[in-house]
């Protein structure tokens, strides 16, 4: 797992990223909801300094906003999930890289994209719980990372039910 940064170390610049990164979204994908999602949108969250955003469209429209993004010059992650109602892509021109999580409108993707992130938000125990886990495996592999913040990010899911 990357290394990670403090929130002070990374969260301001990854919110001016997303505040000029966002008009240019909208501009492009006019119907679309975008949200700054992800670690550098929850306030004292550790990272690995990275900025994920929500674009939210149509699903009949999901396949032509995935175009568009790919035109402008997004490319589409192969190694992970894609359904009908997600598609990954990440930056290949912007430097630094950023990611785009691409939902269909109302779909269980995003309302767990937004829930995560607002769940967190309102409770900073939750918060401190996230960062300790990251911590706790910031010296193993990825997939050993990513099955236990996956476990964790369920059981916050979990709750909102």
């Amino acid at each position: 797992m990357p290394m990670l940064h403090a929130p002070a170390a990374y969260q301001p610049l990854q919110q001016a990223r997303f505040d000029a990164l966002a008009p240019r979204l909208q501009a492009w994908l006019p119907q679309a909801r975008i949200e700054h999602i992800g670690a550098s949108s929850i306030s004292g969250a550790c990272s690995k300094g990275d900025l994920d955003v929500l674009v939210a469209v149509d699903g009949a429209q999901l396949e032509a906003a995935r175009a568009v993004l790919v035109a402008q010059g997004y490319v589409e992650k192969l190694d992970t999930l894609r359904t009908p109602e997600l598609c990954m892509l990440e930056s290949a021109v912007d430097q630094p890289e950023h990611a785009l999580q691409l939902v269909a409108r109302g779909s269980g993707f995003e309302r767990n994209f937004l829930g995560f992130r607002d769940r967190l938000r309102a409770a900073p125990e939750r918060v401190a719980a996230y960062n300790a886990l990251k911590q706790a495996h910031a010296g193993q592999s990825d997939a050993e990372y990513r099955a236990a913040k996956s476990r964790f990010i369920e059981s916050v899911l979990e709750a909102m039910t």
